[in-house]
């Protein structure tokens, strides 16, 4: 039974960590906070990672350490790069491969579809942040001192996704309400369904072809508002009514909230049509997309469980 480090506790944490437990290999689970899923398989360790001896320790004998790590959005420069070179460090210090979890942020404004072989020229400063962790990983790989390779991801959808889709806009429509979102409601944008972020970290670190390279999660191309009207009908739910969100609303939630203003960096995102080719992992490793609707389902019935229970 192989063992392995998951640094992390978000929806792809959890979702990465109970397909190795249900496939038999065993997971130590790190978090500040100690929280993750209930198997037999899988040990919750409270850890904060940037402590590298510590994670060192408890990282000895493991197969792979996954760094699913998200720190607060308003501090990923300087944040990441401290936690993340620790991950490393542990990583090389036992002898495991390392697998990161990224997203699209480090391609920066693209004119066109986003692929592997994109630059990583971002302009804004978690932009150029999430390139320079990968640029750093690489730079170990390519020097022998540990087998690296990342999942970029899409905005997350799905049962324990944080995104903004998941956080402003699928409660609102699950309850029947108005929601306004920081994004254009009818662009089409690149969305990674949890559970297929988790079986892509899954597939490459179990496949030599894998290593030294970065890979696109797969991805579901859709926009806002038809994510919005499928969740909706789905859940027998009042068609959505939504709004975009202005700069001038988004910096004035920024009062109170440093998260808000964060969001304007990746305007390139959020307010033209993003498009992400997933072709090198479908190919490669036979990894796909899920099916939108099975993923909202999925959604709606997860919603439904605290009233459904006595």
């Amino acid at each position: 039974m192989s063992m392995n480090v998951i640094v992390g506790r978000g929806g792809v944490a959890t979702a990465t960590a109970l397909l190795l437990a249900e496939a038999g290999e065993r997971v130590r689970m790190v978090s500040r906070g100690g929280l993750g899923p209930t198997h037999p398989n899988v040990e919750l360790i409270a850890l904060d990672a940037g402590d590298t001896a510590a994670l060192t320790e408890l990282a000895r004998g493991a197969r792979t350490v996954f760094n699913c790590a998200m720190p607060a959005y308003h501090t990923w420069p300087e944040t990441l790069p401290p936690l993340f070179d620790s991950i490393r460090a542990a990583a090389e210090a036992v002898g495991a491969d390392l697998v990161l979890l990224g997203n699209h942020y480090g391609y920066g404004p693209v004119d066109g579809v986003v692929d592997e072989t994109t630059p990583l020229a971002a302009t804004g400063a978690k932009g150029r942040v999430r390139a320079q962790v990968w640029i750093d990983a690489l730079d170990a790989h390519r020097a022998g001192r540990v087998r690296v390779t990342e999942v970029r991801a899409g905005q997350f959808v799905g049962v324990g996704a944080a995104s903004l889709f998941s956080l402003l806009v699928q409660p609102a429509v699950l309850a029947g309400e108005p929601a306004s979102v920081p994004q254009g409601l009818d662009l089409a944008h690149a969305f990674t369904a949890i559970g297929d972020a988790a079986r892509a970290l899954v597939a490459v670190a179990r496949d030599d072809r894998a290593w030294g390279r970065a890979w696109h999660a797969p991805v579901i191309t859709t926009s806002i508002r038809a994510l919005a009207t499928r969740l909706a009908e789905l859940a027998d739910a009042p068609a959505p009514v939504l709004t975009e969100m202005t700069d001038d609303e988004i910096l004035e939630l920024g009062r109170d909230d440093p998260f808000w203003p964060e969001l304007l960096e990746t305007a390139h995102m959020s307010r033209r049509d993003f498009l992400v080719d997933d072709t090198a992992l479908r190919t490669t490793f036979g990894v796909t997309a899920s099916d939108v609707d099975d993923v909202l389902a999925d959604v709606v019935r997860a919603a439904r469980v605290p009233a459904e229970t006595p």
